[in-house]
C-alpha cells in the first residue's frame, strides 16, 4: 500500500473514531486537501475547511463561502459548540510548537471539540506543542512514494505522448520514478513538464539528468561536494568489480515490492581497499556515470569541532542531507583517516562512528557508498560487520594486458595517438610494477613535453625517457604493498579477473 493509501485509511479510521484531533504533518497542503475530500465523499460527511486564501469553504462544495477575521480559531469553537459531529480542516494552521496564546486558542478549541465529539484536522509541516498533541493522533503524508512517482508520470506520459515524442518505456519510467524520489508531486509534475518543452519530449539519454537540480532543493553542507561526472569516462580494468556492478544495477533501481518478494534489500555500496593510484576513487565516477546518478563527496574528516555536540550536529546534517537527495553515489575517499581506531579513542570519535555506521546498517535511502582505503589497517573492525558494506573489493596494480589498455587510452587521449602492436609490448614492460596513476603520469608529461616543444619531439624515445623516470610504489614502498597484498587476496574479494600471477 503506497503512502498516500495508507495515510488516508489512517485519517479515515480517525475520523470515524471520533477523535478530537488529527494532525496531518505534510508540506503538501494540497495533497492533503485532495486526501480529505476522497474521504468525505466516501464516509458521506462534509468536512468544513479553512485557508487563509479561501476563507472557511466546505471540500464538497456544498454551501456559501464564509469570511472571517484574521484568526478563524474563534468560528471554530464556535462552530463545535453550536453542532455536534463536525469536521474541521485548518488548512493554513500557524507556529504551534510552543505554549503561546495562540496555541491555548487551539486548546480551548479542541476542549469544545471534545464535548461536541467532533474533529479538527490540522494540516502543519511544523513542531505541535504538546499539550496540543495530546488531544489526538499524528499522520505523517510524506512525498510520494515510488509507486505513487510511476503513476505520475505514467499519467504524464499518456496527457502528453500524442503530442511530443516519448522514448521511456515501463523499466525507464521505474528509473525516472527512482531518481525523482524525494520530489512533491508539484516538483515532479514541473520537472517532467520543463523536460518535454525544452528538450522537445522524454528521451531516454535525458534521464540521467533528471536529479540535476535536487542538492539545490536543500540547504548546502560544507563537508559535502556534488562531483561533476564527464559523460565520455571510460576505463580498464578492475572487470570483476565492473561486472558485479553490472548485476547490482537492477537490484539497486528494482522496486520495494519487488525486492520484499525475494527479502532482499537494494545494495549499500562498496569497500575499495588496495594499492595506492590504482582506480579506488576513480571508480566512484565511473559508477555514478554507468548507473546515471548524481556523484557526492564526503569529507568525514571535516565534522570534528572543538566545540561539545557540534561534530555530531554536522554528522547528522551531513547525513540527512545525504538521505534527501537520495538516490546518489556517495564517495568517501580514504575513509580510514575519518573513521580510524585513532578517533575512536575519543568520546566524539566514537560518537561520530556510531553515527556513521548505523546510518549504513538502518538508512532505507537509495544510497549507494562508495568507500576507499589505502591504509586498511586503520579502519575499525565493526566497518566490516556483514550488511555494512554489500562487498569489499581488493585493488592491486594492473597487470600487463591492464597496463597495455591504459596506456592505449592515455595516449589516445592526451596525444592523440595510437600506438602499434610493437611500441604498446615495449612500453608494458617499461611500466613493470606502475599503477594507472603512475602511466596516467608518464603519459602526461609527455603530452606536457610535445605542449612546449611540438609534435616533431613525439617519439619512441620521448616515451622511454619518461617511463624510466618513474619510480614506482612497488619498488618505492615494496613493504607496504606486500602488506596491503596480503591483506586483500586474504579478506576480499578481487576487483580484477586474473590470479595475478603477471603483473
Amino acid at each position: 500500500m503506497s503512502n498516500y493509501s495508507s495515510t488516508k485509511t489512517e485519517i479515515k479510521n480517525y475520523i470515524r473514531a471520533r477523535i478530537p484531533l488529527i494532525i496531518i504533518e505534510t508540506s503538501e497542503r494540497e495533497r492533503a486537501e485532495r486526501m480529505l475530500s476522497a474521504i468525505g465523499n466516501e464516509l458521506s460527511a462534509d468536512i468544513y475547511y479553512y485557508t487563509d486564501t479561501t476563507q472557511v469553504t466546505r471540500l464538497s462544495g456544498a454551501g456559501e463561502r464564509v469570511d472571517v477575521s484574521g484568526d478563524p480559531v474563534p468560528y471554530i469553537s464556535g462552530l463545535f459548540a453550536k453542532k455536534r459531529n463536525v469536521i474541521f480542516c485548518y488548512g493554513d494552521v500557524g507556529k504551534i510548537g510552543e505554549d503561546t496564546v495562540y496555541s491555548r486558542e487551539i486548546i480551548n478549541a479542541l476542549y469544545s471539540a471534545v464535548r461536541s465529539n467532533s474533529t479538527l484536522i490540522l494540516i502543519t509541516k511544523d513542531p505541535v506543542f504538546s499539550k496540543i498533541a495530546q488531544f489526538g493522533m499524528i499522520a505523517k503524508l510524506d512525498y510520494p512514494d515510488l509507486g505513487e512517482r510511476m503513476e505520475q508520470i505514467n499519467s504524464f506520459v499518456s496527457q502528453f505522448k500524442s503530442l511530443y515524442t516519448v522514448e521511456w518505456d515501463d523499466s525507464d519510467v521505474v528509473v525516472a520514478a527512482t531518481l525523482l524520489s524525494g520530489f512533491s508531486e508539484i516538483q515532479i509534475n514541473n520537472i517532467l513538464s520543463n523536460e518535454i518543452s525544452s528538450k522537445g519530449g522524454l528521451y531516454k539519454a535525458e534521464i540521467p539528468r533528471l536529479t540535476a537540480q535536487k542538492s539545490k532543493l536543500y540547504g548546502t553542507v560544507p563537508n559535502i561536494q556534488q562531483v561533476n561526472v564527464p559523460n565520455d569516462m571510460t576505463a580498464s580494468g578492475l572487470e570483476n568489480l565492473k561486472q558485479w556492478l553490472k548485476e547490482k544495477e537492477p537490484v539497486f533501481f528494482a522496486t520495494d515490492d519487488k525486492l520484499s518478494r525475494y527479502s532482499l534489500s537494494a545494495p549499500k555500496g562498496i569497500l575499495l581497499s588496495g594499492v595506492p593510484g590504482c582506480g579506488k576513487s576513480f571508480s566512484a565516477k565511473l559508477i555514478a556515470k554507468e548507473w546515471g546518478l548524481p556523484l557526492f563527496r564526503f569529507d568525514i574528516g571535516s565534522v570534528y569541532d572543538k566545540w561539545m555536540g557540534e561534530s555530531e550536529r554536522k554528522m547528522k546534517e551531513a547525513l540527512d542531507f545525504i538521505d534527501n537527495v537520495a538516490p546518489c553515489i556517495l564517495w568517501i575517499d580514504e575513509i580510514e583517516k575519518a573513521l580510524s581506531v585513532s578517533h575512536g579513542e575519543n568520546d566524539t570519535g566514537k560518537r561520530i562512528l556510531g553515527q556513521f555506521l548505523f546510518w549504513l546498517q538502518e538508512s532505507t535511502s537509495r544510497v549507494f557508498l562508495v568507500a576507499t582505503a589505502n591504509d586498511v589497517f586503520q579502519l575499525p573492525a565493526e566497518l566490516f560487520r556483514k550488511g555494512r558494506f554489500s562487498e569489499v573489493f581488493f585493488v592491486d596494480l594492473p597487470n600487463a594486458d591492464e597496463r597495455r589498455q591504459a596506456i592505449k587510452l592515455y595516449s589516445e587521449r592526451c596525444l592523440h595517438v595510437s600506438l602499434n602492436a610493437e611500441d604498446l609490448d615495449e612500453l608494458v614492460r617499461l611500466s613493470d610494477g606502475f599503477s594507472y596513476s603512475e602511466i596516467e603520469y608518464a603519459i602526461k608529461e609527455i603530452a606536457q613535453l610535445v605542449f612546449v616543444n611540438g609534435e616533431d619531439s613525439l617519439n619512441m624515445q620521448a616515451f622511454r625517457d619518461r617511463f624510466s623516470l618513474v619510480v614506482p610504489i612497488e619498488k618505492s614502498r615494496p613493504e607496504t604493498v606486500s602488506k596491503i597484498r596480503e591483506w586483500g587476496r586474504q579478506r576480499a574479494v578481487p576487483a580484477y579477473k586474473d590470479d595475478r600471477g603477471e603483473k
